[in-house]
């Protein structure tokens, strides 16, 4: 009986060239690569993708790194040269996808556009992620996750009234982009499956931010109303918020469902709450969401976290706690779930990394080891492409690769 280990993956025999670096582009591929996609990475002689550097190192090398680029193949290739250029040419000519995620212009201005490529293979999909996308008056200018959560309406939210603007702790920006950047890949694949041709994706950070935010221009534009920061808690959708515990912990709690908020309210010994009629429904208890709130804290402050969530695990009132990297590290349900994975590093050091996303019952994806050595599969690279020795000499001389 064919199994899940024996089935190829859902992406394989797919060759994607990537031509970016740092977060969104980079991470799209990953995405590709885990589920069978063979991603060749290309990269600058000498230094490499700057996130190499990036936060913690170990032995050179980000420890990000090892997260970002599992399952890539790394090629050192200066792209700034005639010759580079050609070989990028040579690649595209056998790709299925290209990745790249450089200001909008760069590639077209090395003849590497998308126009002057699909020349070369028509059935070519090019997918592009820049800040402001490849069109409109802003194209040109430079923009990092930051600016585009920024300009999508993320940052004027994240935070307390009256207060500045906070990061959410992650490049969340970036990443959005990545998942619009492979949802696109998907769609423009099943497209060429019937059409037989490629087509190009424009993947804009703000964009990909700004779709996340859920009914804050409609409310806008029927009501002239502004959304504002609201810390922890979600107005409108009352109660679910943050709350004081006895140790100065907190917990958060989501109550909001007409049913979880009477058991809820028995919990806190408020049966006056749960009962009353006026509180029946989500846009009666936003009308009196600090009195809710008051309510719940009242109570939590008199306990402590585990006796918190105890009492409200028994009630079925969905809530929990902030967890830390030490939290989720040695968490049952993300180790019963195999979302903690090992691999291997280079240097042969075991590294714990998040599993694989999403999950196929039949064809699920693959780890792989961890970031690749910079220019590790660059002969390799080389082979496939019938470039002999004479002319990888003078490559390698010529400091192109």
């Amino acid at each position: 009986m064919t199994t899940a280990e024996t089935r190829q993956l859902p992406l394989e025999n797919l060759k994607v060239l990537e031509l970016g670096q740092l977060i969104a582009g980079p991470f799209a591929t990953k995405l590709l690569g885990e589920f069978g996609a063979d991603v060749i990475k290309v990269e600058p002689p000498g230094t490499g993708d700057p996130l190499r550097k990036w936060r913690i190192i170990e032995d050179g090398t980000s420890l990000w790194w090892h997260v970002q680029s599992r399952t890539k193949r790394s090629l050192s290739l200066d792209l700034r040269t005639p010759q580079g250029q050609d070989l990028v040419r040579r690649l595209v000519s056998e790709a299925d996808v290209l990745v790249e995620n450089f200001r909008p212009g760069t590639l077209e201005g090395w003849g590497l556009g998308y126009e002057a490529l699909a020349e070369l293979n028509p059935r070519l999909i090019m997918v592009r992620i820049s800040g402001y996308g490849q069109t409109g008056p802003y194209r040109d200018k430079p923009g990092f996750g930051v600016i585009g959560e920024a300009m999508g309406g993320l940052r004027y939210l994240t935070g307390h009234p009256g207060e500045p603007s906070v990061r959410v702790g992650v490049s969340i920006g970036d990443s959005l982009s990545a998942l619009y950047a492979v949802i696109g890949t998907l769609l423009a694949l099943q497209e060429r499956s019937r059409s037989g041709l490629g087509q190009e994706i424009d993947v804009a950070l703000y964009e990909s931010v700004f779709a996340m935010m859920e009914s804050l221009l409609p409310e806008y534009d029927a009501t002239g109303q502004v959304r504002e920061p609201s810390g922890s808690a979600l107005p409108g959708i009352t109660p679910s918020n943050a709350y004081r515990t006895r140790d100065g912990d907190f917990v958060l709690i989501a109550g909001n469902g007409d049913s979880i908020f009477k058991r809820l309210m028995k919990v806190i010994e408020r049966d006056d709450l749960a009962e009353d009629p006026a509180l029946a429904h989500n846009d009666g208890r936003s009308r009196r969401a600090a009195e809710i709130d008051a309510a719940i804290e009242a109570w939590s402050k008199t306990l402590g976290r585990d006796e918190i969530l105890a009492a409200l695990d028994a009630a079925r009132v969905p809530a929990g706690f902030p967890y830390t990297a030490a939290d989720i590290a040695s968490d049952p349900h993300y180790l019963a779930r195999e979302m903690i994975q090992t691999i291997t590093r280079p240097s042969g050091d075991p590294l714990k990394v998040p599993g694989v996303l999403p999950r196929l019952s039949a064809t699920p994806g693959r780890l792989g080891n961890g970031g690749p050595a910079l220019g590790q599969h660059t002969e390799e690279v080389l082979d496939e492409l019938g470039i002999d020795d004479e002319t990888r000499a003078k490559l390698r001389s010529a400091g192109i690769i």
